[in-house]
C-alpha cells in the first residue's frame, strides 16, 4: 500500500491536503480513495493502517544483515535459505507476506545483481524502503544491458573470469544477494558480522569490507 501522506492523516483516518499546492497524483488520490473507503465500511480503522504503516517504515537493511550474517555462520541456515529465501527468513521473525523470496550467493566465480526492469520491485519486507536509484530508468535498463559498466559505475571492477548474472525481480519473486564473507572475520558474532554487510551488498552493487 502506497504510504507517501501517512504523515497527514487526521485521528479519524482523513488526510489533510499537503501545504503545497501541487496536484495530488493518481496514485496518491487511488490510495487516500482506498483507504477511505476501507475505514468508511469499518473493514479497518486509521489506527490500524497506521499501525501497519509504521511497522513497514521500520524495516531497514538491519534485518537483511542480521539474515545473511546467521548464513555466514550456520550452514544449515544458508542452505535452506538458499532452498527457500521466505521461509528461512520467516524462520528468523521476519514478515516476509506472501513474496516469494530467492536467496542468492556470491562466490569467488560468481556476482549476483538485482533488478526490477518494469517498475521498482523490491524485497521492502526484509530489506526497507529501496533507494532512489534503484527506481531510476537509467540503473533498470542499463543493470541488464552492460551490467559490468553499472558495477564499475558503484565502485566495483569485476575480473573478466567471474560471471555476472543478473536478476529481475517481479511483483511477486524478489531476489536478496548473500555477499561473499569478508576475510578475517573468523570467530566474529553475528550481530558483528551483521554491522558489516550494507544494504547495496544485498542488492549486488557493493561489496562487505571490514573496518
Amino acid at each position: 500500500m502506497p504510504h507517501d501522506h501517512h504523515d497527514h492523516l487526521s485521528p479519524s483516518g482523513h488526510p489533510y491536503r499537503p501545504d503545497n499546492d501541487e496536484p495530488l497524483s493518481y496514485w496518491q488520490t487511488m490510495e487516500i480513495a482506498v483507504r477511505e473507503l476501507l475505514i468508511e465500511k469499518g473493514v479497518s480503522t486509521a489506527a490500524e493502517i497506521n499501525a501497519q504503516i509504521d511497522a513497514m517504515d521500520a524495516r531497514s537493511p538491519a534485518d537483511g544483515a542480521q539474515v545473511v550474517a546467521r548464513a555466514w555462520t550456520d550452514p544449515a541456515f544458508r542452505d535452506r535459505l538458499l532452498a527457500n529465501g521466505s521461509d528461512a527468513c520467516r524462520e528468523m521473525g521476519f514478515d516476509i507476506g506472501a513474496l516469494h523470496l530467492i536467496a542468492v550467493e556470491n562466490t569467488a566465480q560468481i556476482h549476483n545483481l538485482i533488478v526490477c526492469t518494469l517498475c521498482s520491485c523490491y524485497p521492502r519486507n526484509l530489506l526497507g524502503m529501496s533507494p532512489d536509484w534503484y527506481k531510476s530508468r537509467e540503473y533498470r535498463s542499463r543493470a541488464v544491458k552492460e551490467p559490468r559498466k553499472v558495477l564499475a559505475e558503484f565502485g566495483m571492477t569485476l575480473p573478466e573470469d567471474v560471471q555476472v548474472r543478473v536478476h529481475d525481480s517481479t511483483a511477486d519473486m524478489r531476489y536478496v544477494v548473500i555477499p561473499a564473507r569478508p576475510d578475517g572475520t573468523d570467530g566474529w558474532s553475528v550481530d558483528r558480522l551483521a554491522g558489516l554487510v550494507t544494504r547495496d551488498s544485498m542488492i549486488g552493487t557493493g561489496r562487505v569490507k571490514t573496518p
